[in-house]
């Protein structure tokens, strides 16, 4: 049973970074709706390994091996996707960078490298599927995984906000350059997740053990992590015809309310 069986049926749907955590999340949810998928990824053995299980499950899929940090793969993905299919109708940039730095030990290559992967590949990776439907004169619709740190996060978190929060401003230019095209762009920003990513980096840069998971939900109000699936309905949601006519819209996916103290 699917979220409401064949929200996206025949939609062509690239999800960048989606070869783990929740770009795959959203593309085992966008099969299961009814699309064809296309993921990208830096490695190819979990990105076919994917498509894999997908076409096992019955849907249909692709790997396409690129680096979004670099603005031309960014782009030829798209390329590569409308040549396979004629057309997209639909994007998620789901790849993303969370290495750690302060405002203060942050080098250029630092925070040039989260500039790239967090918010330069999605703009040239928009710039392609936008241009394929003006060109087609077809609607479409485009979801960007954001992050809550947007709107100010930790301070070991600098270039990664500083990058997201950009990525914040460019969905909402974006989706009001494009409403006269019927291209819907939206944001979310998702607050902390459990995927494969965030163990490593918990285990990388705050020594976590393998029981950081129980800990980090324990300290929630929900009394759990994020989870890629329920991330990836929504997702679903927004990229289908069901949710209308709205776009230009950041949305807080996350249990911690801003603005709110105790």
């Amino acid at each position: 049973m699917g979220l409401l069986d064949g929200l996206l049926r025949d939609k062509i749907v690239l999800v960048n970074g989606g070869s783990q955590g929740v770009g795959a999340a959203i593309a085992r949810a966008a099969v299961r709706e009814g699309a064809v998928v296309a993921v990208t990824g830096r490695r190819t053995e979990p990105g076919e390994a994917l498509v894999a299980e997908l076409s096992a499950a019955g849907g249909k899929a692709m790997f396409v091996r690129a680096d979004l940090a670099d603005a031309e793969q960014a782009k030829a993905a798209v390329c590569e996707v409308v040549d396979a299919y004629g057309r997209i109708d639909c994007l998620v940039n789901s790849a993303g960078l969370t290495s750690r730095g302060t405002l203060l030990d942050t080098t250029p290559e630092l925070f040039d490298a989260h500039v790239a992967i967090n918010l330069k590949g999605p703009f040239f990776a928009m710039q392609a599927a936008v241009a394929d439907m003006v060109a087609r004169r077809a609607p479409g619709t485009i979801v960007n995984i954001i992050t809550s740190s947007a709107h100010g996060g930790q301070p070991f978190l600098a270039p990664y906000v500083a990058a997201k929060a950009g990525l914040v401003g460019l969905t909402r230019n974006a989706a009001h350059a494009h409403r006269w095209d019927r291209i819907r762009i939206n944001g979310l920003n998702i607050g902390w997740t459990a995927t494969e990513g965030e163990d490593a980096t918990q285990r990388a840069f705050h020594g976590a053990g393998d029981d950081w998971r129980e800990q980090a939900s324990a300290r929630l109000p929900m009394g759990k992590l994020g989870q890629p699936d329920e991330i990836a309905d929504f997702v679903v949601f927004l990229l289908s015809d069901r949710s209308g006519v709205v776009t230009g819209s950041v949305i807080d996916w996350d249990q911690n309310v801003l603005g709110g103290l105790d």
